[in-house]
């Protein structure tokens, strides 16, 4: 065994090695073979005798200073990853100094140039063909060395193999255990020594036979392991001097890290306990200035309830909120945790809904005493002063439902004005009793038209005046809002010019003081001296005790200000406009969408006033219009009803900028009833004025033809009746309109009247300017209808008792509706200015009316011809040819033809006279010509034929003898018939 292991190998550095590792010398091998891997450290299975079997990992001898996978303790994934970044608190460096101590990337040198492939390229050229050159040596010469290591590592594997094999496998078990009963006994087999019941000379043999097969076995196992212990005895010795070098290196750095323990406890001795010593002095120092501060602080806070039930008692609501604001803002920042305190705060949040009912009640009363004060006698705005405060101080708590309250107490006091009125109205009326009549609405009906009158016009005056208050005190509640809008708006800009000035500063009060031995080193490690750590530490105590004094002050201002000589809240109008209640309090203040809101709400609110004022009015209305009282009005009256409605509505209007439409609506239903009974009462009396015509010529009074003269000037007014007096002018028998002569009968002079009051109505209350133009047309409409029924259908022979209807009352009738129909165009420019554009179609009625106007006229005309008609044809049919001449038959047509004339002449104008013989002349030559034909009478120069040129001579001569007649062209040669 001691041959065996032969001789220890001594390390030296082999000639041929690239990487310095350690090899014995062996005798150089003249063939080439492939290098043979060594046995693992540990072998894993059992020799079973392949060829490969014991060569499955790196041999630790050949290759200890090439690192592979086989190197590591750990799997590869968890060699990889780093713990210590994970862990933060195990690293030496980060559990010292802080997580700010961690690793950063090292930015690049600016002095050293980026180098590339680009800068090997010439190297690398020249180097190629020399590197190509070696390859090819060693591939034709290998190493002797190399060759005599795979020479002996095969040797010894192939003798390590045969010896190993003659030891049995169940020795190489990795579960092998004596303990096991069954590999004992195939270990140790003593059933066949124990078979004779005794030890005989065979078992004594047996079990020297088996010990000496078992300590071979042990041999071949020792010799097998002190062969590979002499295989990698080069790596034991190295691993042995590292040793010692590493021992070596550690006596050295013990002795390095005494020396300079003892300069670091000298240089603490000398340099630093002392400075360190005045620094904790003057932090001390600091901390107990502090301490004075926050004492002096606290006794501020104490006096903070006593502060606020004296500003409450003069109510400075506004101060005492702030107070509170800024001593909950101090217990929570300057004073949380102080055990003193810690009931305070919740008793501030009391305090604070308590002022918020205050509030809220008071400004309930505010608004109740200013609505419902006298309206003359008293300013428009209540105690100003007292109302900035209240809507400072509600907007402050977020109460943004105070125009609520307003809005309530305005509604009870619109009430109240009607009732007040009325009240005040019916005292001075002695016809009413008000013990017996106790309804406002059956007071107001049993007054005549002018004292109701009066009272609405009071009720409209007061409501202004309750207007014009509101819309005061508004004005003041809207100003507030926008102060505080525009001071919200103002602190948010300087917020954000303050972080874009300073994005990473922190504001801290305790973020710039030192803090021992540690920030101190850090100073000496930033270059600054003791005495600049010093200064720097007492300006940051000196901020933290400004601080401490500002906000004291705050308190005191606040205590100084509820105990100051003036006994009324905010004086100066200017003061609850300033900027320290709103910027204290600016986190505790609506958003701006709120106060936008608000701003909206005081309008609305305006508008809300408008339509109740207007309510209640429509009230009085309706209440004197239950029984009817407004339909019965005279035109006068109503108009001037219509007048002071459309004037209130005109001025709230222009107060409230709200255009409320329930007092108009009201005002356009009592119109819509008077102008039906306007209507009614008219087309009545037309209707009776009709019925007792005579349809003779009527006398014009004066005062009609200067209505006429009014209307041919431009202006359709109803001139006020003159009373008659000795020097008044006589009637007239024509009406004169633009230079024409109309004769006219009664009722068309009242008709004129009629329509002419339909249009000063219009004027007067343009909002029925419809609705009259419709019962207008229908006034219209019914003349035409009843004048046509009376004069063509001959009515007026029933109803008046006429003996026959004339061509006078048929002329004098054509004349009345033309006269009619002269002024239907100015009625409708009349009715078109007062007309919304789109409302024109209702103009129409006017065309139907015209046309339906002059079909009538042309009727009458009509029956006038038809009249001279069966006149000539009753006559002419006796005509016969002969002498005496003139015929009794052409000196009846004349007289009749004379007395048309005389009828129709000063009736109708001269042109319409010559149309008319011109038809009445073609019908006489109709008829004459027929007759001829009939008595065979021809234009052939005879005897008859002479005695007819007589007769039509006398004829001729007679019709143009006649006024107005002397040019008519009659052309009588059309009688004759042709000669046969």
């Amino acid at each position: 065994m001691a041959s065996s292991h032969g001789s220890s190998p001594v390390p030296r550095p082999s000639g041929g090695g690239r990487d310095g590792i350690f090899r014995k010398e062996r005798e150089p091998s003249p063939a080439r073979c492939r290098p043979v891997r060594s046995l693992p450290d540990v072998c894993p299975k059992e020799p079973t005798g392949e060829g490969r079997g014991l060569c499955d990992g790196p041999s630790v001898v050949a290759e200890h200073d090439r690192w592979t996978v086989y190197s590591s303790k750990v799997n590869l994934p968890a060699a990889l990853n780093d713990p210590r970044l994970a862990k933060r608190e195990s690293d030496f460096f980060t559990k010292t100094w802080g997580l700010d101590f961690a690793e950063t990337e090292v930015m690049p040198s600016f002095y050293l140039p980026s180098i590339t492939r680009e800068h090997f390229g010439p190297y690398l050229q020249e180097m190629a063909q020399r590197e190509r050159i070696h390859e090819r040596c060693k591939t034709i010469c290998p190493n002797k060395d190399d060759v005599d290591a795979v020479s002996s590592i095969t040797t010894n594997h192939d003798k390590s193999r045969a010896e190993l094999e003659q030891v049995p496998k169940i020795f190489m078990k990795p579960d092998f255990a004596l303990e096991d009963p069954a590999t004992f006994n195939t270990v140790l087999p003593w059933s066949h020594f124990n078979s004779a019941g005794g030890k005989s000379s065979r078992d004594v043999a047996s079990s020297k036979l088996l010990q000496e097969k078992l300590s071979h076995y042990l041999d071949v196992v020792e010799v097998s392991i002190a062969r590979q212990i002499s295989l990698r005895s080069e790596a034991f010795f190295h691993a042995m001097s590292s040793q010692h070098e590493l021992q070596d290196q550690l006596q050295e750095t013990q002795r390095a890290v005494a020396v300079l323990r003892g300069r670091t406890a000298a240089m603490d001795r000398v340099m630093c306990q002392g400075p360190l010593r005045a620094l904790r002095t003057t932090l001390t120092r600091n901390n107990c200035v502090k301490l004075h501060n926050k004492l002096k602080l606290m006794a501020a806070v104490h006096q903070t309830q006593p502060t606020v039930q004296l500003l409450l008692s003069t109510s400075e609501f506004v101060g005492a909120l702030e107070l509170i604001a800024t001593t909950k803002e101090v217990l929570q920042q300057e004073l949380q945790g102080i055990h003193s305190f810690r009931h305070l705060g919740s008793q501030l949040c009391e305090l604070e809904k308590l002022i918020d009912k205050m509030m809220v009640e008071d400004f309930n009363m505010y608004a109740r005493s200013d609505l419902n004060r006298s309206l003359k006698d008293e300013p428009q705005i209540l105690e100003k002063e007292r109302l900035e405060s209240l809507v400072f101080g509600l907007l402050r708590q977020r109460k943004l439902d105070f125009l609520d309250i307003y809005s309530d107490e305005m509604i009870l006091a619109a009430k109240a004005i009607v009732t007040q009125c009325v009240a005040d109205s019916v005292l001075h009326i002695e016809e009413i009793d008000t013990e017996v009549v106790t309804k406002l609405a059956d007071q107001m009906r049993v007054m005549t038209f002018p004292q109701w009158f009066e009272l609405l016009t009071n009720v409209f005056d007061s409501f202004l005046l309750f207007l014009q208050r509101i819309k005061a005190t508004l004005s003041v509640i809207r100003k507030v809002v926008l102060e505080v809008l525009d001071s919200n708006q103002k602190n948010r800009f300087l917020e954000e010019a303050a972080g874009s000035r300073s994005p990473g500063r922190e504001s801290s009060p305790g973020g710039s003081l030192l803090q021992g031995e540690a920030e101190l080193a850090y100073l000496t490690h930033e270059g600054l001296f003791i005495s600049d750590a010093l200064n720097e530490a007492q300006q940051a105590a000196a901020a933290v005790q400004d601080q401490s004094s500002c906000v004291s002050s705050r308190i005191q201002q606040g205590r100084v200000e509820a105990a100051g000589s003036n006994p009324e809240p905010n004086t100066s109008s200017e003061q609850p406009t300033g900027g320290a209640p709103i910027m204290s309090g600016e986190n505790m203040m609506p958003s701006e969408l709120e106060l936008n809101r608000v701003v909206n709400n005081t309008q609305e609110l305006l508008y809300t006033a408008s339509d109740v004022s207007h309510d209640r009015c429509v009230k009085v209305l309706t209440a004197r219009a239950k029984d009817g009282s407004l339909e019965r009005l005279s035109s006068a009256e109503f108009v001037c009803l219509s007048q002071a409605v459309e004037g209130f509505v005109r001025d709230t209007e222009e107060l409230c900028g709200r255009r409320s439409v329930s007092l108009r609506g009201a005002l356009q239903s009592q119109g819509n009833r008077f102008v039906h009974r306007f209507h009614e009462e008219r087309k009545t009396k037309l209707s009776l004025l009709l019925d007792n015509e005579r349809w003779k010529q009527a006398e014009v009074p004066a005062e009609f033809q200067d209505l006429v003269n009014s209307i041919a000037d431009g202006k359709i007014t109803l001139p006020e009746r003159k009373t008659p007096g000795p020097d008044d002018r006589k009637p007239t028998e024509f009406l004169l309109v633009n230079g024409q002569k109309y004769a006219v009968v009664g009722t068309v002079l009242l008709l004129i009247r009629i329509f002419l009051e339909y249009c000063q109505c219009v004027n007067d209350i343009p909002s029925i300017a419809t609705d009259m133009l419709t019962r207008l047309s229908d006034l219209l409409k019914h003349f035409n209808s009843r004048s046509c029924q009376l004069v063509l259908g001959a009515g007026a022979l029933q109803v008046v008792g006429l003996k026959t209807i004339t061509t006078k009352n048929l002329a004098l009738a054509s004349r009345c509706l033309q006269l009619v129909v002269h002024y239907i165009p100015i009625i409708r420019a009349h009715f078109e200015t007062k007309l919304q554009p789109k409302q024109f179609s209702v103009l129409r009625h006017f065309d139907h009316i015209t046309k339906d106007y002059n079909d009538h006229i042309a009727e009458i005309s009509a029956k006038l011809v038809a009249i001279m008609d069966s006149l000539f044809e009753k006559v002419l049919s006796k005509y016969e040819v002969k002498a005496p001449m003139p015929s009794a038959c052409f000196r009846n047509v004349c007289k009749q033809m004379a007395k048309m004339h005389e009828a129709i002449y000063e009736l109708l104008p001269e042109e319409q006279t010559q149309m008319l013989f011109l038809r009445i002349n073609a019908s006489f030559k109709m008829h004459l010509k027929r007759q001829l034909a009939r008595l065979g009478v021809v234009n052939d120069g005879g005897p008859q034929h002479g005695l007819v040129v007589v007769d039509v001579a006398f004829y001729t001569e007679n019709v143009q003898a006649l006024k107005s007649l002397e040019r008519l062209d009659l052309n009588m040669a059309e009688i004759w018939e042709q000669k046969r």
